[in-house]
Formats: C-alpha cells, sequence, structure tokens
C-alpha cells in the first residue's frame, strides 16, 4: 500500500510509472529508470512501451490502470485535454488503481481548466496532483535538461523535485494547481512572437542577398539574439522543417492561449495573428513541421 509516510520519504528505487511515450516521454521515462527508480511504463501503441522496455528495462503494461498500480508516483505525458482524461479517468485509467497518499504528475500541455478538473478528482481520491507541463522539446528531454512550470501544493512538489531533477534542469513551482499550465502558456505566447520575428528577419536578409550565417553571427550575441535564433537559423535556411515542435501541436497550444486570456481579460494581439499563420502552414501541407516554418509561409507569399 502507498501512504503519505512513504511520499515523505521518495527515494530512487520508489516505484513510478510513466504513461505516454512520445517524442518526449519516451526519453524523460528513460532518465527515470536510468536514474535507478522502479519504472513501469504505458503508452496507447502497445509497440512503443515494449521498445522502451527493451532499451531501459522497467515493466511495460497495457493499460493505465495496470502500469499506475502501486506507483507512488505517477507521471504523465499525453497528446492533449481528452488523452489526458482518458489515462486518468477511463475505464482502465490510471485513477481507478491508484492509491491514496500517491503523487500524479501531468507533464502534458493541457487548458487550466481540465487541470483543475482532475485535480479537484484526485484530491477527492486522496490523491496529490502536479501539473507540471515542460519546455525544451526533445532534445531537451532527451539531454535532461527540460524546464518544468509547476503548479500545486509546495510540500508535494518538493517531494517530487528530485524525481524530476531526473529529466529537467529549470523547475520552479508557480503557485497552486493550474499555475503549471498558465506558465506554459506564457511560454508559448512568448515563443509565437520570436519566431514570427525571426522568420521576417531572415526573410529580409534572404531578399536582400545577405548572408544568413554571418548575419545571424553578428546579430545574435547582442539585443536580438534568442534561443530560437541560436537554434533554428541554421534549418530554417536550409528550408528544413521535418523534426522538431509540430504546427498542429503549436496551435493546440496557442488556442488554449487565447482562451486563458479571454477568461481573465488579458490581450493577445499578436498571438492571434500568429495563430492564423500557422493557419497558413497548415493550409501549406505543413501541420507536422516545426514551428520555425514560419519563414516557408513568409516564402511562399511572396513567391
Amino acid at each position: 500500500m502507498v501512504d503519505h509516510q512513504q511520499n515523505d520519504t521518495l527515494t530512487q528505487n520508489s516505484k513510478v510509472s510513466f504513461l505516454g511515450l512520445g517524442v518526449m516521454g519516451f526519453p524523460m521515462a528513460g532518465h527515470l529508470s536510468t536514474q535507478g527508480y522502479d519504472v513501469s511504463v504505458y503508452n496507447r501503441t502497445s509497440r512503443k512501451a515494449h521498445e522502451w522496455q527493451k532499451q531501459f528495462g522497467g515493466t511495460a503494461f497495457d493499460t493505465p490502470a495496470l502500469a499506475a498500480k502501486e506507483a507512488q508516483v505517477v507521471c504523465a505525458c499525453v497528446g492533449n485535454d481528452d488523452d489526458l482524461r482518458s489515462v486518468c479517468l477511463g475505464e482502465e485509467g490510471a485513477f481507478t488503481t491508484m492509491e491514496k497518499g500517491s503523487i500524479f504528475i501531468d507533464h502534458t500541455t493541457v487548458s487550466p481548466q481540465v487541470t483543475r478538473e482532475l485535480a479537484e478528482i484526485a484530491k477527492n481520491r486522496g490523491i496529490s496532483y502536479i501539473d507540471a507541463p515542460v519546455s525544451g522539446g526533445q532534445a531537451g528531454a532527451e539531454g535532461g535538461i527540460l524546464s518544468i512550470m509547476c503548479g500545486g501544493d509546495e510540500k508535494v512538489f518538493e517531494q517530487v523535485l528530485p524525481l524530476m531533477q531526473s529529466y529537467g534542469k529549470t523547475i520552479k513551482r508557480l503557485g497552486d494547481v493550474g499555475s503549471g499550465q498558465i506558465a506554459k502558456m506564457c511560454n508559448q505566447v512568448a515563443i509565437a512572437g520570436v519566431v514570427q520575428g525571426l522568420s521576417e528577419s531572415l526573410h529580409l536578409a534572404q531578399k536582400s542577398g545577405l548572408d544568413v550565417e554571418s548575419l545571424v553571427e553578428v546579430i545574435s550575441g547582442g539585443a536580438a539574439g534568442s534561443w530560437q535564433m541560436v537554434n533554428r537559423h541554421k534549418t530554417m535556411n536550409a528550408d528544413h522543417y521535418e523534426y522538431g515542435f509540430a504546427v498542429d501541436w503549436m496551435r493546440k497550444d496557442l488556442a488554449i492561449c487565447l482562451q486563458a486570456a479571454d477568461e481573465v481579460g488579458a490581450s493577445l494581439p499578436l498571438t492571434a495573428i500568429v495563430d492564423q499563420f500557422y493557419k497558413d502552414v497548415q493550409k501549406m501541407g505543413g501541420g507536422r513541421w516545426d514551428t520555425s516554418s514560419l519563414l516557408k509561409r513568409l516564402q511562399k507569399f511572396d513567391d
């Protein structure tokens, strides 16, 4: 049985379950196993779960309920609100077997509404809930250097902080449950504006005949510099977008941003415009392209 006393002394050989083994979840769960946690995993496509098991050990299960059974901590990193509800509340969802005193950590980027809904259900079942969306992309997950934005009880956060340090570098509690998701929305808003600005900058350079590499070298060390500029300019200049954080997922996130802004009375005019630019990219067939493909949109409209 799991109890609160056990959670207070969470150790590296504690039983942890990880639900969702996509490009983020697969390496995140792998870091937990490498750090010595007793990891069980679930993925909607069972083949992926068994691939993970072959690479990292642990145990693969066919349902979230089986993976979560007897786990002291259950982590999830799935696609959207509906996916999260399913792995938590479905007939074979994790909440059906999680015991009182266990902790649920959600690394999915979802709406604050579903976060608060699930946190309340978890509370009524004696389960602690931390919303902890991540930023840093696949490279950050593989390198164990993700930024993790958290909401939830401070004591529970402190209990699971060492666990999240297995795959995170910058980990911060922003407030009560739901605060992590709001912070992730702020993150996505900032990225959207920066990527559009970078796209316009590189587009102007290309149209003017400047050498993009030389340009970036001289401006990246000044006020114009950004993570996006350093890490995306080469692939943007090469017209290569078959990687990274998909436009489809960014539009899902921006929809959450715009809805959250309406609820609190915040104006996000640039975000609304860039969201429509990403819609143009989808119409170009670029739903699975990296978000830096905003440059390709500019090139298309100027042809």
